[in-house]
């Protein structure tokens, strides 16, 4: 078994597939870079490739078959990155991650927590030594009205976890978890939108989805809501939220997912022009958080995103049965 990693990081990742290349008895070639056209013939005599979110587009995906590739897996719970259709038609197996929901959810409910306290502009006026209280009032989590869209493994354990809280909760979901029940109401979205002081998103990126925090979907919140996504960064209309936070429409914003991030959000671009403006225009708001894709980063998750590559490849490879794997190939 034969993989070659993408964007592998040097100073937490590559331990670990030292580690786990030997526990596998497999080989691994790595790159710190994304795939490109212009290095997809690292990957020449590999059996298969991982790749965390980047461009996995049809052509991309034609160029590692080209070389003898036959298995993606992407060191991702998402999986939208990936053009499954060509993946399919090539007979390219794919595969992605899973890792414990208490590490998003408990961060998201850190954004809820800054955010109804004010805690960026708090900080920001602390570096210049303003330590005076005028305009840093916050408002109790424990007062206010969660909503959370999505109801899946995350959004479910922040459910749980605020319960202890004492705020009332919504869930907007297609579908009922009985384990909710008595945690919170499930409403309509619109409902959800109308009644919420806070809303967290924890719904998976699809055609459906795009978007799904709209200039009309905000028209219908309260003034002053609480925005946070750690979820995928096109269920936002960033040009909307915008809109929304110069309005005063929404009282704050955390964003650990942003729209076209790919590219940006685990590289190191200090003193580099970065050519993002709604990306520069949400940093210029002392009411807006944004942290760069990092909701899952814990050595748990680490460990079990790398564990899970070489053992879904080896799954793909040996036709075991595996939950994480998608197509498993011919």
């Amino acid at each position: 078994m034969k993989i070659f990693a993408y964007c592998l990081r040097e100073f937490d990742e590559k331990p670990m597939f030292d580690r786990l290349a030997e526990e596998f008895g497999a080989q691994y070639g790595y790159s710190t870079e994304y795939p490109s056209p212009d290095n997809v013939l690292l990957a020449r005599g590999f059996d298969a490739v991982s790749c965390t979110p980047c461009d996995m587009g049809a052509d991309m995906l034609q160029r590692f078959h080209d070389v003898g590739v036959r298995y993606v897996a992407t060191r991702s719970i998402g999986i939208d990155h990936i053009d499954l259709k060509k993946a399919g038609e090539l007979g390219m197996g794919v595969c992605h991650v899973s890792y414990e929901p208490e590490t998003v959810a408990d961060y998201a409910i850190m954004l809820m927590l800054m955010c109804c306290r004010n805690m960026p502009h708090i900080m920001n006026r602390s570096l210049v030594q303003d330590y005076s209280l005028r305009g840093k009032m916050g408002k109790d989590i424990s007062h206010c009205t969660v909503g959370v869209v999505g109801a899946g493994q995350i959004g479910s354990t922040v459910i749980r976890h605020l319960s202890g809280f004492g705020c009332k909760m919504l869930v907007y979901d297609l579908h009922r978890n009985p384990a909710l029940e008595g945690l919170a109401e499930y409403v309509p979205l619109d409902d959800l939108y109308a009644r919420s002081d806070i809303i967290t998103l924890h719904a998976p990126s699809t055609a459906e989805n795009y978007h799904l925090v709209d200039a009309h979907a905000m028209d219908r919140m309260k003034d002053g809501v609480i925005l946070v996504n750690t979820a995928r960064g096109a269920l936002v209309d960033t040009e909307a939220l915008i809109l929304g936070l110069e309005s005063g429409k929404v009282g704050h914003a955390a964003l650990d997912v942003l729209e076209d991030e790919a590219g940006l959000y685990y590289a190191n671009r200090m003193g580099d022009v970065i050519v993002n403006r709604q990306m520069a225009v949400l940093r210029s708001f002392p009411n807006v958080l944004l942290s760069p894709h990092t909701a899952f980063y814990t050595e748990s998750v680490v460990w079990n995103m790398a564990y899970k590559t070489f053992k879904g490849v080896r799954d793909m490879m040996t036709h075991t049965e595996n939950p994480l794997v998608i197509l498993p190939g011919n």
